[in-house]
């Protein structure tokens, strides 16, 4: 006889929609899905104190004006408004490190124009609090933190998917957000392409004397590129593209030596520097699932995209996905068709794959090119940077670009 105390009756969960990945990409997706009728159940590997920790910890977002726009019609951005720092110009020049930027370069001002801002630098503990914070309050969203997903499987009449805690949902549809190794896509069979740059981001911030005045800076260097990006209170936010080699260097270094390397490339422009929290590195690399969609399976982020961050459009890239699904979405349940059916996830699919395969392309191209030191090469680029900065329309066209307002917008990018 069975001991009844070794017996565990599991109910399973129905929703609509079950997105793995609690990082940025997943909640966006699950307050926009909300907001159009769906109930969503989002599955967070990590515990909710975890995600809403207060002190800051280095990491930081640059926000194209789109996203902010998706951001004001899920209902967080008034929220973080009074903590983002507006991106007012961009300046793009190349050099080496103690030698001062070459007098070529590309210099892009938001007055150029209407919307406002090309973006906003956001900090990553705010941007994380606001999404949880709003799925709180949401009764339509179920989040499941500090739990994985085991297992998932997909039928005509839906999808299901099995934790580790051995709670069973049912679904319509599932969404991988689970970063570049992507659990959902390798389970659904979806196989990637791509390689590695032989570099590796450092990331960190710095406090400095001299107010930044809403300039964020790219300057290209041998070694790969290094942005300086505005933050709130004479901070920046640092993304160090440098060789593998070089950077596991610099992260092993104390803060006084990270700062003596790092001030020949920094310059002197903002006066002294010190670090304003901790240092992260990660290697760059380009990868891109051969499909964005299985059975009932949709990817998003950087399950489907990742890109070198020589441009910032990451995230940006992100949520134009979480946007565009959304819509499509919603538009295929007023049309009373299957949300996870595949016509529906085809739109998704022919919406978003050639946009990203684009800027992976873009990204790629920027990097081989201005990583190097070749002299020819870096004549033709210095070149080409001073003729966009001298043509009103292409700068414009760039600064568009910049700001996420050009191509096929979804709805809640066009404000």
């Amino acid at each position: 006889m069975d001991n009844p105390a070794s017996l565990r009756i599991l109910q399973v969960m129905k929703t609509d929609l079950i997105i793995v990945g609690g990082g940025l990409n997943g909640p966006a997706l699950a307050l926009a899905a909300a907001q159009a009728g769906f109930t969503v159940t989002i599955i967070d590997s990590l515990p909710v104190d975890t995600r809403k920790r207060r002190d800051f910890d280095g990491r930081s977002y640059a926000l194209a004006l789109a996203s902010t726009r998706l951001l004001a019609g899920i209902g967080i951005w008034d929220t973080l408004r009074d903590k983002a720092q507006p991106m007012l110009e961009i300046k793009v020049t190349d050099g080496r490190a103690g030698e001062g930027p070459s007098p070529w370069m590309m210099h892009f001002d938001h007055a150029e124009i209407e919307e406002g801002p090309m973006g906003y630098m956001v900090e990553d503990r705010h941007l994380r609090r606001a999404f949880l914070d709003a799925m709180g309050q949401d009764k339509k969203i179920t989040h499941r933190a500090n739990e994985t997903v085991v297992a998932q499987s997909s039928s005509p009449a839906g999808v299901t998917v099995t934790l580790a805690s051995g709670e069973t949902l049912e679904g319509s549809l599932l969404i991988g957000s689970d970063g570049r190794k992507s659990g959902t896509a390798e389970r659904a069979g979806i196989k990637r392409t791509g390689w590695g740059y032989g570099q590796t981001a450092v990331v960190c911030a710095v406090q400095h004397e001299q107010p930044h005045h809403g300039i964020a800076h790219q300057f290209f260097m041998p070694g790969g590129p290094l942005a300086i990006l505005p933050l709130t209170e004479n901070r920046s936010s640092i993304v160090w593209s440098e060789t593998d080699a070089r950077a596991v260097e610099l992260i092993a270094m104390d803060d006084a030596a990270f700062l003596t390397a790092l001030r020949p490339a920094f310059g002197s422009f903002l006066g002294q520097i010190s670090l304003t929290g901790a240092r992260f590195s990660y290697p760059l690399g380009l990868t891109l699932a051969n499909s964005f969609i299985a059975d009932r399976v949709a990817l998003i982020g950087d399950a489907a995209h990742g890109v070198h961050p020589i441009a910032g459009q990451g995230l940006n890239a992100g949520l134009r996905d979480v946007a565009a699904l959304a819509e499509v979405l919603s538009d295929a349940h007023a049309r009373g068709e299957d949300i996870g059916g595949p016509q529906t996830l085809a739109r998704y699919q022919q919406w978003r794959r050639f946009d990203t395969a684009t800027l992976a392309i873009a990204t790629d191209t920027f990097n081989r090119l201005f990583s190097n030191d070749n002299p020819l090469l870096r004549a033709a680029r210095d070149i080409g940077m001073g003729l966009v900065n001298a043509a009103p329309g292409l700068r414009r066209g760039f600064i568009r670009e910049a700001a996420g307002l050009t191509g096929d917008l979804p709805k809640l990018m066009r404000g």
